[in-house]
């Protein structure tokens, strides 16, 4: 069997090194510099030869120096005849921008994907992609994880007699189901329209809420303004209590603070996909660690074991 041997670029250091733990094997350094001319530069700090090498970066903000980053680090991999090299990316920003909805615009999801094939990744892992048809942008094989169990198991700790599972929007309607049958619970949804980046509008709640103790799921929340569009037509049906749940916190421009400020929100669920920004220790924020399932994961595609029979 060859060799692991793991990098993680600046993005989520924290996050690799509690995957590395969870591997027992080390995680190597990597060395950036930043030439005059403000070019990047890359180096990784190990022997890459004939060994399965696995890169470890989500693309956050900053997330064009993330990007760049990282595609150097693939590239240098490549240049020191990687057996292999894995892309670990927990979170894949670019995701959001899967279809072209207006006149003359990119489609940035299927075009990084492309240039992280091009510069020498052989493998994606990554965590709840914002579509599945994300998936299919890349020519080369993806592993795609969720965190349904991870946040299932927090919520089974609650009772759930008469609780609901409620989508922000349909798009995310079908992960939604799937995270109800976990808790053994009924899902509704929200019927959302984009208005622009910041700016949402929610005309109604498909499904029966009225009294119900309701679990809001959504695959990311950043700004957290469809959350809040959401909880004010869940007021409108006298709801009983309100917990929020998603796989990427990235809570920008305050989020976390605007969601805690709701006085019907009891909690509010993520995973650490993502740097977690700071906030107070006694608020409403609870962080779930998704290495152990990223860990075992890259175990398995190492071994040449089933990664989907860790859903089974």
């Amino acid at each position: 069997m060859r060799d692991i041997t793991v990098f993680s670029g600046s993005a989520h250091p924290e996050l690799a090194a509690e995957i590395c733990a969870h591997l027992g094997t080390p995680l190597h350094p990597v060395q950036l510099h930043r030439f005059a001319n403000d070019c990047l530069g890359v180096q990784l700090q190990a022997n890459c030869r004939e060994r399965d090498v696995f890169l470890i970066q989500p693309l956050v903000p900053p997330v064009q120096e993330h990007l760049v980053e990282l595609l150097l680090m693939i590239d240098a991999a490549r240049g020191a005849s990687a057996a292999r090299t894995t892309v670990v990316m927990p979170h894949y920003a670019y995701a959001r921008s899967d279809k072209k909805d207006a006149p003359r615009i990119s489609i940035g999801g299927r075009l990084v994907a492309d240039l992280l094939v091009a510069a020498g990744a052989d493998r994606v892992l990554a965590m709840t992609l914002h579509s599945p048809q994300v998936h299919g942008f890349f020519s080369v094989p993806v592993d795609h994880l969720h965190a349904l169990r991870e946040l299932a198991s927090h919520f089974r700790r609650y009772d759930l007699s008469n609780a609901v599972v409620v989508s922000p929007d349909l798009g995310n309607a079908k992960e939604a189901a799937a995270f109800a049958r976990l808790l053994g619970v009924e899902v509704a949804m929200g019927a959302k329209q984009r208005l622009s980046d910041d700016k949402v509008t929610i005309s109604s709640v498909i499904g029966d809420v009225r009294g119900k103790d309701v679990i809001v799921l959504d695959d990311e929340i950043a700004r957290g303004t469809t959350v809040i569009e959401l909880l004010d037509r869940l007021r409108e049906r006298q709801v009983n209590s309100v917990r929020i749940a998603c796989t990427h916190g990235l809570f920008s421009a305050g989020a976390v603070e605007r969601l805690s400020d709701q006085p019907d929100v009891l909690e509010i669920v993520c995973t650490n996909t993502v740097p977690i920004p700071d906030v107070k220790p006694d608020g409403k924020l609870r962080v779930l660690s998704i290495a152990p399932a990223l860990a075992e994961a890259m175990r398995r595609i190492h071994e040449g074991e089933s990664v989907s029979a860790l859903f089974g």
